[in-house]
């Protein structure tokens, strides 16, 4: 059994083998629900493609009239499972394929940490990667060509949630990355964009600030009044 896996929305050729049929008849059956999809009749020159049963296959089929080869067009999840193709002709043959299909992967989401300062998170950076509604996946964390945590989840259809904690002077490479057997997503943590000192830090930083600039001022102050004093004290003896 020759095995497909493709991206929903894409299409998958499914090739007989055949050079061309000269003769005879060709069948297709969704082993599923064992449904007639497609037929070839050379001797009544019949080629036709069906809906199936529940209509799944409608506007979905490309039937190569000289081959039997047959395309799924647009590909959905509803479409994956084993295909037989039949050939009647001086030899009877039979030929199967396992097509898996696959979601297309949303982009991971990077939230970070707006909690309240504390003593830690003025010099750490908490970000959780989260990705929603996907199945058979992996998601990782990696710094720079190193797993550093991974997660994943087989056949349900859930959200995955995967912390981090780095520090703000941090020079890492640091990323995301969802995965299944054919594609992936990254999206990349910049810590200089994404991670700013807690606000706690910023106040403190501010504040000092301040407090020096003040003091300066009020020495100059002081200072220039003692000048002043001074200059009014001379002019004062001055004058006697």
């Amino acid at each position: 059994m020759q095995s497909f896996s493709v991206m929903e929305g894409d299409s998958v050729t499914l090739h007989t083998g055949v050079t061309e049929l000269h003769k005879g008849e060709l069948t297709w059956h969704f082993v599923a629900d064992n449904s007639l999809i497609a037929l070839i009749n050379r001797a009544y020159q019949a080629f036709s493609t069906m809906d199936g049963p529940d209509g799944r296959f409608r506007d979905r089929l490309k039937l190569d009239n000289n081959t039997g080869s047959l395309t799924i067009i647009n590909i959905r999840s509803e479409h994956a499972g084993v295909y037989e193709a039949q050939i009647f002709s001086d030899n009877t043959s039979s030929k199967r394929f396992k097509v898996t299909v696959y979601a297309r992967l949303p982009v991971p989401v990077l939230i970070f940490n707006s909690s309240q300062c504390s003593s830690s998170s003025q010099y750490n950076c908490s970000v959780l990667c989260s990705v929603v509604n996907v199945s058979a996946v992996s998601l990782s964390w990696y710094k720079g060509n190193s797993v550093l945590s991974s997660i994943s989840v087989s056949d349900l259809s859930i959200s995955l949630s995967l912390p981090l904690e780095v520090k703000y002077q941090d020079n890492n490479t640091y990323s995301c990355v969802i995965n299944n057997t054919i594609s992936n997503q990254t999206t990349h943590l910049d810590i200089n964009t994404h991670c700013q000192p807690c606000s706690g830090s910023a106040f403190w930083t501010v504040f000092i600030t301040t407090a020096v600039v003040g003091s300066l001022l009020t020495v100059a102050a002081v200072w220039m009044i003692r000048i002043y004093n001074n200059q009014r004290k001379t002019d004062h003896e001055g004058k006697h």
